[in-house]
């Protein structure tokens, strides 16, 4: 039992040590964090989309934008829509896979304004990395999953399709 145990416990160990949980992040996130924070504070330029790989992918329940010059796009027009826009609070989990690989969770407050409304939105971005490269960025809001057609139901089934699935 104390075998078990044990081994149960150095596991644990292992994966908590790959775990960094803080406001500044870790090794994976210290080059990719103020980029990031310059896309969502609506103040990036050409350099901050270089966190990204070539065919890195950004995906929020709006959009999805594959390339980096789609990601661009995605994030120059947020001021478009927006007067203000801004990360506030977040925290940064990081659970690195191998050097440079891993993946990056920030749970955050993001605050907009629209026609002088303030908008506060909590919101988990979901980072993977590999190589260093940013090749996967989900930006859920309320930390509800993305809708895809795995998280979906589609309820618009037509009624000849439900009698066949009741025969069978």
């Amino acid at each position: 039992m104390d075998d078990s145990q044990s081994a149960h416990e150095k596991r644990e160990k292992e994966l908590s040590d790959n775990v960094n949980a803080d406001r500044k992040g870790g090794p994976l996130s210290e080059n990719i964090l103020p980029h990031l924070l310059n896309l969502y504070n609506c103040t990036s330029s050409a350099v901050d989309y270089e966190i990204y790989a070539p065919d890195g992918t950004f995906e929020d329940p709006l959009m999805c934008a594959q390339g980096v010059k789609q990601i661009k796009s995605a994030f120059y027009s947020i001021p478009k829509v927006f007067s203000e826009g801004k990360m506030g609070e977040y925290t940064v989990h990081e659970n690195m896979i191998g050097p440079g690989t891993g993946e990056i969770n920030i749970d955050n407050v993001q605050h907009y304004k629209l026609l002088g409304r303030q908008i506060d939105m909590v919101s988990l971005i979901k980072l993977q990395v590999k190589d260093g490269k940013v090749v996967r960025h989900e930006d859920l809001w309320d930390k509800k999953p993305l809708w895809n057609r795995t998280t979906v139901k589609t309820p618009n089934q037509k009624p000849h399709e439900r009698l066949l699935k009741r025969q069978a």
